[in-house]
């Protein structure tokens, strides 16, 4: 049960010192926070969205964004830079240690990156005094997204053949997906054509779940579905760890 934690410890020696780089979690923050300042400050106090003033409604959205993005693009990047240019990966695969392990300690790994760059963001609500307050239903969604898309970005860096392929995946999969899944609007106001699109797409259902003050129908069925997506990430993930072959 613990053969993950030498993977573990390897990704956060890596992660601490981009961490002591104030590029780093700069990066974490100007995108969030360019969308916070042109919506949110500048619609948050004359819009309402869902009973409730637009800036309450974007942030979780926004959490919901940045710990997609931060969970996946550095596994997707780094397990794919791994593979085919610094060949690290090959020397896990063949160390004496089941793939699982190598499996959750990079996914913990996603996971942890993921916590911290929307640590910032929920730093940054606390400061402007929002009505916006994590509850229970949100930590718990915010880390099955982190771990949904830890495991997706696991999925990416196996199955691309250069960097040039991961950043195609991001720009026509992930981009889409962080900004048409209810994270700037409500999916109410999408066309009806458009919405079995949008309701196929994972991060719908984990940004639902963010937003939730309470568990109701709609809550545990995208607790369920966020679940489900999950495990068969999780599930894809480890097979082609467990074929691995290069």
């Amino acid at each position: 049960m613990t053969d993950f934690l030498p993977i573990l410890y390897r990704e956060l020696i890596i992660y601490k010192k981009r961490l002591l780089k104030l590029s780093y979690v700069l990066s974490a923050l100007i995108s969030p926070l360019i969308y916070l300042a042109v919506f949110g400050f500048g619609l948050g106090e004359n819009l309402t969205v869902t009973g409730t003033n637009y800036i309450t409604f974007l942030l979780p959205g926004l959490i919901a964004m940045t710990s997609m993005t931060n969970s996946y693009i550095w596994i997707a990047n780094g397990l794919n830079i791994d593979r085919l240019y610094f060949k690290t990966f090959q020397l896990l695969v063949q160390a004496p240690i089941k793939p699982i392990a190598i499996l959750m300690g990079i996914i913990t790994a996603g996971i942890i990156r993921g916590l911290f760059a929307s640590s910032l963001i929920i730093s940054v609500d606390l400061l402007c005094c929002t009505s916006f307050y994590p509850n229970g239903i949100f930590w718990l969604g915010l880390l099955l997204n982190c771990f949904m898309f830890s495991t997706l970005g696991v999925i990416i860096g196996m199955i691309t053949k250069s960097h040039e392929e991961t950043a195609i995946y991001s720009n026509f999969l992930m981009v889409p997906m962080a900004f048409f899944s209810g994270t700037f609007f409500p999916l109410e106001k999408l066309p009806f054509f458009v919405k079995p699109l949008i309701y196929a797409l994972p991060l719908t259902y984990s940004t639902i779940l963010i937003r939730k003050s309470q568990w109701d129908r709609v809550a545990l069925l995208s607790l369920f579905i966020t679940i489900g997506f999950s495990l068969m990430f999780l599930f894809l993930a480890l097979r082609l760890i467990k074929n691995y072959k290069e």
